[in-house]
């Protein structure tokens, strides 16, 4: 199996590169982070370390620095992985590295209208220009995957404002990419999925809370802190429908991790089942007394 994430330098999509090396795949991990030279993230991790845990995990990585906004950058990315692979079977499309541009509950007109287009601009003119140029690879063979990481699914963003416009028309614009996508793949034998994690602990989740994984419990926030997950949650149900020979079942949905894990009988790290999209709307939007402990 041969897969490329866009996006892979950290959280989600470190997550899901790590889970298809489990798998035995061919992985490229690409990102703007290297050992060399930062994002405007500025955040340590890269995809060099990505590639090595992926091939740690048992499959090969391969770190390929691209910015995905640079339509040149992706087209020479497919040229490489065409030459050295000559197929694509999975396409993750996690690009996001917006988290400095958006501003919290902030309305239209008191939003910074630069950091608002930048943050469109890296969470969906990426995606497409990704598509364009590695689609034509990934449907040259029957049963090709392609992922869209969003954050919620359709059926939880079209009921909520998220946060504010430019977050929300991001996170329910990538899950349309995925049924766009699985209507342009469906004729080639291929499938697209809308996928989002819960509350995820991410390295930068983890640094904004003060606290590790070690005891990621401690950090003073809400409670659905408490039903919290790591990128390898996700990252293992990306890893299941990659290899699931009824892949196409999921094409055109939008789904969370926690339907995944309980479809394909997986867990996280520790063994629980988060259901923290469960949690929110039965206890945290109702004021619901329960022990988060229940909805994992």
């Amino acid at each position: 199996m041969i897969a490329l994430v866009a996006g892979a330098t950290r959280g989600t999509g470190r997550g899901i590169a790590v889970a298809l090396g489990a798998a035995g795949a061919t992985v490229y991990c690409t990102g703007r982070s290297t050992r060399e030279r930062r994002s405007e993230m500025n955040r340590p991790e890269t995809i060099e370390e990505t590639a090595e845990l992926v091939t740690a995990a048992g499959g090969t990585g391969i770190a390929v620095q691209v910015d995905h906004l640079a339509p040149e950058e992706v087209e020479a990315l497919a040229g490489r992985v065409d030459k050295e692979q000559g197929r694509l079977d999975v396409l993750v499309n996690d690009v996001w590295g917006s988290d400095h541009l958006w501003e919290w509950s902030t309305p239209v007109w008191k939003h910074d209208m630069d950091k608002g287009f930048r943050l469109l601009r890296l969470a969906i003119d990426t995606h497409i220009i990704s598509s364009r140029y590695l689609l034509p690879l990934l449907i040259r063979n029957e049963g090709g995957l392609v992922v869209e990481v969003t954050d919620g699914t359709w059926g939880f963003n079209e009921t909520r404002y998220r946060e504010n416009v430019y977050y929300d028309l991001a996170k329910m614009s990538v899950n349309r990419l995925a049924f766009a996508w699985s209507n342009e793949v469906r004729p080639h034998g291929g499938t697209a999925v809308a996928i989002t994690p819960g509350f995820l602990r991410s390295e930068a989740m983890l640094d904004n809370f003060g606290v590790t994984e070690d005891n990621w419990r401690e950090a003073k926030v809400d409670s659905a802190w408490q039903v919290s997950e790591t990128p390898a949650y996700v990252g293992r149900g990306v890893a299941a429908i990659a290899t699931d020979p009824d892949k196409r079942r999921w094409s055109g949905k939008s789904v969370e991790s926690g339907e995944l894990a309980e479809a394909y009988g997986l867990t996280d790290v520790d063994g629980s089942r988060p259901q923290v999209w469960r949690y929110i709307t039965e206890v945290v939007e109702t004021g619901k007394e329960a022990d988060p402990a229940d909805y994992r």
